[in-house]
């Protein structure tokens, strides 16, 4: 999943601010890199992980 997606996932954040959250070291690392090494991709498993650990108000109920 893009940057975008995050974001969206994170409540509708902005991208910068998704830029930031990303770039915390508990954030997952990404699983690639496209577009000549700029833009990084994420796998959704683990960052759905990560927003239920880190930030469960914002967790999707998959029910």
């Amino acid at each position: 999943m893009a940057l975008s997606d995050i974001a969206d996932m994170l409540g509708g954040v902005s991208r910068t601010r998704a830029t930031e959250i990303t770039n915390r070291a508990t954030f997952p690392a990404p699983i690639d890199t496209v577009a000549s090494g700029k833009v990084r991709v994420w796998d959704r498993a683990d960052v759905e992980q990560w927003i239920k650990k880190h930030r469960p108000h914002q967790a999707r109920d998959e029910s």
